[in-house]
């Protein structure tokens, strides 16, 4: 079946676009580091040297130690298997309620679409990190807090998307014969209309994986996520800025390289996916 997937002419198209490829080798590195943290990272992330503190990188110390004498090469890595985590499953949350939302929205009309719309309206009226912010603060810092927080505020860019893509689907040709035929409403919905929905709401979720990473080390640089001292992106960049006028560059700039690199990852690979499975793009 892989080696069927590779070879289609989705695939193909994938491999022809170097970007892409980019975007999905660096994907696969880091998640990669993820998976493998535990054998890969030298010290446990929250080990500390206290006859090394804030030393600049070495040959012991690959990426240097912060205030604490923490490893940052051991560090950032476990940081990537939390920050992944938090970011697959903030996404995942987001799209599942907001595509079934906004497939119920598109599908049935009526009140009920002018209901939840308008609340999606509401919902988007406020800046998605004033959100995020306002939600963390109100549930207290947590791995818990960051993901509802980041998947509460893009819900309604989901359940917008979605809906846009029913109302297109259910006018189609295989629609209406499925209607037609006698099916019930629920199985027209999600035997038929769903599959054929998803496509655009895949494609945002693979860019907005990036997003997701960015606004959960955000809330946690603000110190309304994971909390000092875990070991996480944002955390490691607030933890390193303490020492920004000692001049240890090292303690911040490797954590923001990493946030950079992944999020460079997921946006290169979500446009090249978005250029393969909209037809009306692979075909300019």
């Amino acid at each position: 079946m892989i080696k069927r997937l590779w070879q289609s002419e989705a695939a193909y198209r994938l491999r022809q676009n170097p970007t892409t490829m980019l975007g999905l080798g660096i994907v696969c590195f880091m998640v990669l580091l993820a998976v493998l943290a535990p054998w890969i990272a030298p010290y446990p992330p929250l080990e500390k040297h206290f006859d090394h503190v804030s030393e600049p990188p070495s040959l012991r110390f690959f990426l240097g130690t912060d205030q604490f004498g923490q490893d940052i090469f051991s560090r950032v890595i476990w940081a990537a298997r939390l920050d992944l985590f938090i970011a697959a499953t903030a996404v995942a949350i987001s799209l599942l309620v907001g595509g079934f939302l906004g497939a119920l929205a598109g599908f049935w009309g009526g009140w009920f679409d002018e209901l939840f719309m308008r609340t999606m309206d509401i919902l988007q009226a406020f800046p998605s990190l004033i959100l995020a912010m306002g939600i963390a603060f109100a549930l207290g810092p947590g791995v818990f807090t960051v993901i509802v927080a980041t998947s509460a505020v893009n819900i309604p860019g989901y359940a917008r998307l979605m809906r846009a893509s029913m109302l297109s689907e259910k006018q189609r040709t295989y629609a209406l014969a499925a209607r037609a035929s006698g099916n019930p409403p629920w199985r027209v919905l999600l035997r038929h209309l769903v599959p054929n929905a998803l496509t655009p709401v895949f494609v945002n979720a693979t860019l907005h994986f990036g997003w997701a990473i960015l606004e959960a080390a955000g809330l946690s640089f603000l110190g309304l996520g994971v909390a000092i001292p875990n070991a996480e992106w944002g955390v490691m960049i607030n933890m390193g800025l303490q020492d920004f006028w000692q001049g240890h560059w090292w303690s911040y700039t490797f954590p923001g390289v990493f946030i950079a690199l992944t999020v460079l990852g997921f946006n290169l690979l979500g446009d090249g996916l978005s250029d393969v499975l909209d037809p009306r793009r692979a075909h300019r």
